[in-house]
């Protein structure tokens, strides 16, 4: 413990001395109080790290030129904890409302089921053991407007050749 003792003693006079180098010879202030170990100082870019062993709350320190000032670090950890608690209560109203459903689900299955379902499609007819699927043919005014396109298409393919061979042969 002395050892560790002894190398923040080290730490905080290596930080008073840049300190100090630093005003140019301004008048030499105090570090921040360590208040009997309670604090762990650690050197930083732009002043020092406080960590207060107590709590847990860390703070950068600099000196300002009117003196030393701590500004506590943002603690991740409250809106941590913030949204923890959230998703638990969250948690808990779902585990509330299934289990609910759940005591809907199991009076209605003490009632009687439908003998047929109407949105249930026929099954297929089955005949010596194999299934047979029934596809139902077109109807005529089906097949009329798909004999109608596949004309009006073959006329534009037979256009299209015939401009082809009229640009070829430069009858344009």
């Amino acid at each position: 413990m002395s050892a560790a003792r002894s190398l923040l003693q080290i730490q905080i006079i290596a930080v008073a001395t840049v300190v100090c180098l630093g005003t140019n010879g301004a008048a030499a202030q105090s570090m921040p109080d360590t208040e009997n170990g309670r604090y762990a100082l650690s050197p930083a870019a732009d002043g020092v790290v406080r960590l207060d062993t107590r709590t847990g709350a860390v703070s950068n320190c600099s000196n300002s030129g009117t003196g030393w000032a701590c500004l506590a670090v943002p603690d991740e950890r409250a809106a941590l904890d913030a949204e923890i608690g959230r998703l638990q209560a969250e948690n808990g109203r779902l585990k509330g409302q299934l289990a609910e459903r759940d005591q809907t689900a199991t009076t209605k299955s003490d009632e009687a089921l439908p003998k047929s379902d109407s949105l249930k499609k026929a099954e297929p007819k089955v005949a010596d053991g194999e299934r047979k699927i029934e596809i139902p043919l077109p109807s005529d005014q089906d097949m009329d407007r798909m004999m109608s396109f596949v004309e009006r298409a073959w006329r534009r393919l037979i256009d299209m050749a015939n401009r082809v061979q009229k640009d070829v042969s430069g009858k344009i």
